[in-house]
């Protein structure tokens, strides 16, 4: 199939793109790597009257390093850059690993963090790491900007807090912890995942081999990125080693929801969901700060 007709418009500046969102009283759609909308477009579960390209407002690129040893990170950043910047392997390296997990190198090389943070894929990679991380997700609209936190931004399936005339424009990324994983499980390379995790462990700095907290957020087991509050909590003050990983990975199941569909069961679902977070518990547990 083909997309119903729409205007096209090419913005050369957020303030243009704002202006253009806001004209378009919801019947807007904005295209950034396109990678999800041009389908929906080509299969008509979208119509919208006007197209508005991003491509063109080069201050929304770019991976800047901030002064708290984390990372400011534009929205028409592609996931490609992601994977490969050296301040993302060093300040954020769970971003950089979910990066080089999305779909195929085509698609990498075109896509955006902001495409796939706000079209909120419940499967989709970099959502649950940002909210593994804790960031701070910028939108801009008619009213100046406002900061949302990850944790905050999915409402629920392909749902964001974000209002029909605001941009997300870049997301801050704090330094993150040394401990961390990130798996999945697909149906074939480059496919959604049926179910993933990410980790970030934090070890007390009296003890390294006791956790602090830890911040566990599964993806494609739920509507949104959730987080797995059951095993975070079994974590907390506990010594992390390979016993302790497993009887997270236990507590992890009942706050998972998956879906059931023909790709796999919802209980298939949870169950893949109680072993990778022991796997991803387990790809922290080395590197954790070791006592001197």
């Amino acid at each position: 199939m083909k997309p119903a007709p729409f205007r096209y418009a090419r913005a050369g500046s957020l303030a243009e793109a704002t202006a253009l969102l806001a004209a378009g009283h919801g019947e807007t759609k904005l295209l950034a790597g396109g990678q999800s909308l041009v389908p929906m477009l080509n299969m008509r579960l979208v119509r919208p009257a006007v197209l508005v390209d991003l491509n063109g407002v080069r201050e929304l690129e770019g991976i800047e390093p901030t002064p708290d040893g984390g990372l400011q990170i534009g929205a028409l950043t592609r996931h490609a850059a992601l994977a490969a910047s050296p301040a993302v392997r060093e300040r954020a390296p769970l971003l950089a690993a979910a990066a080089r997990h999305v779909g195929h190198a085509a698609i990498r090389n075109q896509g955006t963090l902001g495409g796939s943070v706000a079209h909120a894929d419940p499967a989709a990679e970099l959502p649950a790491a940002l909210v593994a991380l804790d960031a701070q997700l910028r939108a801009t609209g008619p009213r100046g900007t406002r900061v949302i936190p990850a944790s905050e931004f999915f409402r629920g399936l392909l749902t964001t807090a974000l209002e029909a005339d605001e941009i997300l424009t870049g997301a801050h990324v704090p330094a993150q912890e040394p401990g961390w994983g990130f798996v999945e499980i697909a149906r074939r390379p480059g496919d959604f995942a049926l179910a993933g995790v990410a980790a970030v462990v934090c070890s007390a700095s009296d003890s390294p081999s006791r956790v602090e907290h830890a911040r566990l957020v599964g993806f494609g087991i739920g509507d949104r990125p959730l987080r797995l509050t059951g095993a975070e909590r079994l974590l907390a003050g506990a010594a992390l080693d390979a016993q302790t990983a497993a009887r997270a990975g236990a507590a992890a199941g009942p706050d998972c929801d998956p879906p059931d569909d023909v790709h796999g069961s919802a209980d298939y679902r949870r169950h893949l969901a109680t072993v990778l977070t022991e796997r991803a518990l387990l790809q922290a547990l080395p590197r954790l700060p070791r006592r001197r």
